[in-house]
């Protein structure tokens, strides 16, 4: 058995997608939200344009899953989270910093992260939906969880708490079990494609840090 064929699916994704993982995950800006200080205007307004974009992915995922587990799983994220209350922190959270919901002009970014969005929806391979929905979730949840000190702004500190904690923890654990458990099973070329969209997804991650940065 080979030390690839040993790791995890999608330790092995990640572990591959250096050094821009770490680079989210560690960014500036991400660090600046852990301590109240980011300007958020621009961040939230273009995050927002990814409400439909990822809903409808989520949705994709729902409909390409191979078990009746993982339907009920994305379904439930999808009703619970996306729909409730991170639509409702978005509305609160830019009328808060004066932004506007209405679309803005759109970043390059924000066009490229979501084309992929929209390129693995429409392919209804679950690997590769898993793929961005893993490196959208994941990433996040390194960062917020470097936060010892919440802010006191819930501007802040409500994104940090939608992107950490036990639930958000289970839901990324669960997008890293799929992606383990199909993993295995794909072919070189399966394997190759997840990967391609897997850093794709985390190079995006990192611009839109830089973007927000400024």
């Amino acid at each position: 058995m080979t030390e690839e064929s040993r790791t995890p699916f999608s330790e092995w994704l990640r572990s591959r997608s250096e050094p821009d993982w770490a680079a989210v995950v560690t960014h500036p800006f991400a660090e600046a939200i852990g301590s109240g200080t980011a300007d958020m205007r621009r961040y939230l307004e273009q995050d927002f344009q990814f409400v439909d974009a990822f809903t409808a992915l989520l949705g994709a995922a729902v409909a390409a899953a191979d078990t009746f587990e993982a339907r009920v799983a994305v379904g439930r994220f999808l009703g619970q989270t996306v729909a409730d209350t991170e639509h409702s922190y978005f509305h609160r959270a830019l009328a808060e910093v004066g932004g506007e919901p209405a679309p803005p002009t759109l970043e390059p970014v924000t066009v490229e992260f979501r084309a992929l969005m929209d390129e693995v929806r429409l392919s209804q391979d679950y690997p590769l939906i898993l793929a961005v929905l893993c490196v959208a979730e994941w990433t996040y949840l390194g960062w917020a969880s470097r936060t010892t000190e919440p802010p006191q702004g819930f501007v802040h500190r409500e994104w940090i708490e939608l992107h950490s904690g036990p639930e958000f923890e289970a839901w990324v654990g669960f997008l890293r079990g799929e992606l383990d458990r199909l993993g295995p099973g794909l072919d070189e070329d399966g394997r190759a494609g997840v990967l391609d969209v897997f850093r794709r997804a985390t190079t995006l991650e990192r611009r839109f840090f830089d973007m927000a940065l400024g």
